[in-house]
C-alpha cells in the first residue's frame, strides 16, 4: 500500500492544479464581462452595434479635424461669433441637443455603443435633479455646453440679465462637470448684440445655432439647400412630450446622413 502513496499523491496534487486553473479569478472574470459589455447586444451574441440600433451599415469614420479650424466670422471686433453650421469639406455633420427634459437611457447605450461624438446644450431649470443622467452621458463621450439657466429669450434683455444667465451656467455646469463649456447656444436661438457682449465675458468661444432641425420625423432646414451638407450642424428636438424616443429619432436621423454620404463629426474639434 506505501508503495502506491506516491502516485495518489501525485495525482491528488495534478487534480488540485488543475481545478486552480479552471477557476478565474474575480478580477478576471469582471474583466471579461466589461469586456462583453457593448459588443453583445439584445438581439443576439456578436451582433454589430450598428445593425442593433437598425442601421444598415456602419457610419463612416470621422476624418481627423483640422489642427487648426477655420475662424468663423464676427459680428463685431472682440464679440463671440456666431455659427450655424461649420465651413469645412470634411464630410462631416454635427448633432446637438438642447434643454435636457428628455432622459432617456437607451439613448446613452446608442452614444456609446455607437461612438457618437454629440453636443448636449444643457438649461438649468429643465434637467433639474436629471445631472446624473447627462453625467453618464459624458462618461461616454458626450459634450456638455451651455444653453442659460432659466430658458429666458435672451434678445432685449439687459446686460446684466443676459450675463446672469449665460456665466450663471457656466458655473453651474463647471461645479457640476469640472468643465467650463466653451459653446453657447440662446434659448429659441434669439440672440443680439447685448447676447454676444455677454456671451464674450463669460468666456464662451462661440455662439451656436443650426441649419438643419430634426422635428417630428423630418428635417427641416433654415436656409439654404433642403439637404445635408457637409459642417451642417443639426439641432435634434427634444423633450418628454415628443411622440418617440429620442433614440428613435436619433436613429432614422442617422440613417439620412448615411444616405447623404456623411458621418458624425465632433462640433468642439471644429470650434
Amino acid at each position: 500500500m506505501r508503495r502506491w502513496a506516491p502516485a495518489a499523491a501525485v495525482l491528488a496534487l495534478t487534480l488540485l492544479a488543475g481545478c486552480a486553473q479552471s477557476v478565474d479569478p474575480i478580477e478576471r472574470l469582471g474583466e471579461k464581462a466589461a469586456g462583453r459589455v457593448g459588443s453583445l447586444g439584445p438581439s443576439g451574441v456578436g451582433e454589430p452595434a450598428y445593425r442593433r440600433w437598425g442601421l444598415a451599415g456602419p457610419l463612416p469614420p470621422a476624418p481627423r479635424p483640422p489642427a487648426r479650424p477655420a475662424a468663423p466670422h464676427t459680428a463685431g471686433p472682440g464679440l463671440t461669433p456666431v455659427v450655424d453650421r461649420v465651413r469645412t469639406t470634411d464630410k462631416v455633420v454635427f448633432l446637438t441637443y438642447d434643454d435636457g427634459a428628455e432622459r432617456d437611457p437607451r439613448f446613452v447605450d446608442l452614444v456609446r455603443e455607437l461612438r457618437l461624438p454629440v453636443s448636449m446644450f444643457l438649461t438649468d431649470s429643465v434637467v433639474g435633479p436629471g445631472y446624473g443622467h447627462f453625467a453618464r452621458l459624458q462618461a461616454v463621450g458626450a459634450s456638455i455646453q451651455n444653453h442659460t439657466l432659466d430658458h429666458a429669450a435672451l434678445r432685449g434683455l439687459p446686460y446684466a440679465g443676459q450675463r446672469a444667465e449665460i456665466c450663471g451656467q457656466q458655473d453651474k455646469l463647471r461645479s457640476r462637470f469640472g468643465i467650463r463649456p466653451h459653446l453657447f447656444r440662446p434659448p429659441y436661438g434669439a440672440y443680439d448684440t447685448t447676447t454676444l457682449r455677454a456671451a464674450t465675458d463669460c468666456s464662451v468661444a462661440a455662439v451656436v445655432l443650426w441649419r438643419a432641425s430634426m422635428e417630428g420625423e423630418r428635417l427641416t432646414f433654415a436656409k439654404g439647400e433642403s439637404r445635408l451638407r457637409a459642417g451642417d450642424i443639426v439641432s435634434v428636438a427634444s423633450g418628454e412630450s415628443a411622440a418617440e424616443p429620442l433614440r428613435e429619432r436619433t436613429v432614422r436621423l442617422l440613417r439620412e446622413i448615411r444616405e447623404a454620404g456623411l458621418t458624425v463629426g465632433r462640433l468642439e474639434d471644429y470650434l
